[in-house]
């Protein structure tokens, strides 16, 4: 049977969490052990504080991130609020104004500086449900007015580097992320959601091309052959069908597909999520496309004994029918322009981020 994966919980959870130990901190001079935070769904969780200190007119608290079984490079990340009591702010775009009380990024969190996202260019990259949490979270603190509540993340520019950040525009650290306070393990709607803001911030820069890849390796095969801006690449991982629909409902006018073999052969097969998961190439269906271009039996028999697509590429190479290999991005391409009713072009990629096939 296998293992249930474990939740965890969001940076915006961590930051409000943070923020009430160090509210109270600051308030009552004594650092709290644990905190207690109720949800948007209205569910209340418990967080163990990690730090906590108080200062002259400070509290300091810190809580780490538990991602739970989420591949999240955030995971065990120190999340620092610092809460000064009794302070008016001036109006600037560093600060976010909430009645009494006024939130900022610290060293580790992010600036946007590309239009498109979910908050304004040139505010902190904490996005409206972890402000709202913040916010709810401090007020919670009896007595607690003017307030300047400063979030910090120790090496967030750092673990940044790893993210998409730089590409959509969010710079100098991470972003303040979240809609309901939990991580869902490899969530499809995380995946999915950075795929529209990836296709928002294209839009916005102004771009009709949008250039879908499933993974690292065939985005760089794509930008070897595309000379277009950064903003134009969307990773769509698994998510084909999904991708295709979005980027024809965002209106792009041309959607450029990259992709290794195992991949473009499910798109030439209208798979519409490419995960193993959920797509499986069944080798006896993989044989069977690849035989309408026309093989003899030997060929045949190697196709319909390979155990992976990868293997079948390779005997298709062997037999010098490259044809086959064309029919089949040109497949993907036509599943591609029927999904989206959209210009359409493919390109196959090798493990070696090389363009092996462009239609």
């Amino acid at each position: 049977m296998a293992k249930r994966l474990r939740s965890g919980y969001t940076t915006g959870a961590c930051a409000a969490a943070a923020a009430k130990a160090a509210a109270i901190a600051a308030q009552s001079g004594k650092a709290p052990k644990t905190v207690e935070l109720i949800f948007p769904d209205g569910s209340k969780h418990s967080f163990k504080v990690h730090q906590a200190e108080v200062t002259k007119d400070s509290g300091i608290a810190s809580i780490i991130k538990d991602a739970g079984d989420d591949p999240d490079v955030t995971n065990h990340a120190e999340i620092v609020a610092t809460v000064k009591i009794g302070t008016d702010q001036p109006e600037s775009m560093d600060i976010i104004k909430m009645d009494n009380i006024s939130l900022r990024a610290g060293s580790g969190v992010g600036r946007v500086t590309k239009p498109g996202l979910a908050v304004s260019v040139g505010e902190p990259a904490i996005n409206p449900v972890p402000r709202q949490m913040i916010h709810q979270a401090v007020r919670e603190v009896e007595s607690v007015k003017n307030v300047l509540v400063t979030i910090s993340i120790p090496r967030g520019e750092e673990l940044a580097e790893k993210t998409l950040n730089q590409r959509l525009g969010i710079l100098g650290g991470l972003s303040i992320l979240g809609t309901t306070g939990i991580v869902r393990p490899v969530s499809a709607d995380a995946w999915k959601a950075t795929i529209e803001t990836s296709m928002n911030v294209a839009r916005e820069a102004g771009l009709d091309d949008i250039v879908l890849s499933t993974g690292r390796t065939s985005e760089k095969g794509a930008q070897s052959r595309l000379k277009l801006p950064v903003e134009a690449y969307a990773m769509m991982g698994d998510y084909l069908e999904f991708s295709l629909r979005t980027a024809a409902e965002k209106g792009f006018a041309t959607i450029h597909l990259a992709g290794m073999w195992a991949k473009i052969m499910k798109a030439a097969m209208q798979i519409p999520q490419t995960h193993v998961r959920h797509g499986v190439l069944e080798v006896k269906a993989g044989a069977a496309m690849l035989e309408e271009f026309g093989v003899d039996d030997e060929l045949l028999g190697k196709l319909q004994g390979a155990n992976t697509a990868r293997e079948m590429y390779g005997h298709l190479e062997e037999a010098g029918r490259q044809d086959i290999v064309r029919g089949v991005c040109k497949k993907a391409r036509d599943y591609g322009r029927q999904v989206s009713n959209k210009e359409v072009r493919v390109y196959l990629v090798d493990a070696k981020a090389k363009v092996m096939e462009h239609v």
